[in-house]
């Protein structure tokens, strides 16, 4: 049985941002009194507290770490989109953990071939999130919005033929916050050589699509 091209997770290189702070003060020329040179100290303590707190300019992150990925999936959910596949899925090892997680399931059924992955990625801001999100969706072009899923989310769905064989992937990127939510969910059918329909490709993404998404903000709670 030939073996089908199998969809990547996809990742992010982020660049953490450096917030620094300095302060400083002036002292008077000449010689001072013991009053004022006590004064002079109590000014210098009170602004190099100031100065070592924490910056108001500093970045909040909504999400700190990525959720485990093999959880964000019911079980039902994973038995109906890949029937045959252990629910408990394989999480496929990532360079930080804390970054960018991805799980995957795969199974044969019969003829029925499907696979299913979803990966979360963290990114340092809001707005690196949405830099990221609009790059990724504007490299994917015939899809469409996902009314109602985080702050913003995108689906679309190709087929692709070799050697007769037809296979469909659909591919749904959310963005929640400073987190980027990458679902891929593709299918054949070897006997017919035919692929699943769009329609059951892309409601199939977006139904993992929203089970993740909820996962993972269920995951700021606990």
């Amino acid at each position: 049985m030939r073996s089908l091209p199998l969809p990547l997770a996809l990742t992010a290189r982020l660049t953490p941002v450096v917030v620094l702070a300095c302060a400083g003060w002036a002292m008077s020329s000449g010689p001072l009194t013991d009053k004022q040179d006590t004064a002079a100290k109590d000014t210098q303590k009170t602004q190099t507290e100031k100065s070592s707190g924490p910056s108001s300019t500093a970045v909040s992150k909504t999400y700190a770490a990525a959720p485990a990925p093999c959880t964000g999936v019911a079980a039902k959910t994973i038995a109906s989109l890949v029937p045959g596949a252990k629910a408990a899925g394989k999480e496929i090892p990532s360079t930080d953990t804390e970054l960018r997680r991805t799980c995957s399931w795969n199974a044969l059924k019969g003829y029925d071939y499907r696979w299913l992955d979803i990966s979360f990625e963290i990114a340092e801001s809001d707005d690196a999130a949405t830099s990221s999100y609009k790059e990724r969706t504007g490299e994917k072009s015939g899809g469409g919005a996902v009314p109602g899923l985080g702050d913003a989310a995108y689906s679309v769905v190709n087929l692709t033929t070799e050697d007769k064989q037809q296979t469909r992937e659909g591919v749904v990127i959310a963005r929640v916050s400073n987190a980027l939510v990458v679902v891929n969910y593709n299918g054949s059918d070897f006997e017919t050589k035919k692929a699943p329909t769009t329609d059951e490709i892309n409601k199939g993404a977006i139904k993992a699509a929203k089970e993740a998404v909820a996962a993972l903000q269920n995951s700021r709670k606990s």
